[in-house]
Formats: structure tokens, C-alpha cells, sequence
């Protein structure tokens, strides 16, 4: 089990982007080639910093959303603890 992954990638100029997928890789790559989000795609390179593995989608989802809400500071804190 646990193919759903929430992740935080940082980006070229330093800011963090918060996601979820079902394929760590592959959503790194897209992103990194210009087919992930539209927030990363003129940031690139970015590269994973953190994630977390969850055994479904409404979890992983629930944690992303909750991730998406922490301050920079409290981003980067659980990035350290990781």
C-alpha cells in the first residue's frame, strides 16, 4: 500500500510548493519539465524537500490541505524535522 503521497518541493527562487500524487517520480519530473503546476512551471528546477506516504487519497488529501496552510516558518520546520 501507501501510493498517495503529500509533498513539498522548493523551487528555483526558493519558495515552497505543497502537492499530492499517487507517483512521487513521475509528478517531480512533470513538474520539473514544465507539465506540473502552473506555480512551478516558471520555477523551475525544483527539487523534493519533504513527504509524507499515505495508504489513501482522502487522507493524503486532508494532510495536503492542512500543509497548504502552515505558515513558510512552520513549512520549513517540519521540512528540518523530516
Amino acid at each position: 500500500m501507501g501510493n498517495h503521497y503529500t509533498y513539498i518541493l522548493e523551487c528555483k527562487d526558493q519558495t515552497l510548493y505543497t502537492g499530492y500524487t499517487t507517483d512521487l517520480e513521475r509528478r517531480i519530473k512533470m513538474h520539473n519539465e514544465g507539465k506540473g503546476a502552473k506555480y512551478t512551471k516558471i520555477r523551475r528546477p525544483v527539487k523534493l524537500v519533504y513527504h509524507e506516504v499515505y495508504d489513501n487519497k482522502s487522507d493524503a488529501l486532508k494532510r495536503e490541505y492542512a500543509m497548504k496552510q502552515l505558515s513558510r516558518a512552520k513549512k520549513l520546520a517540519l521540512i528540518k524535522e523530516g
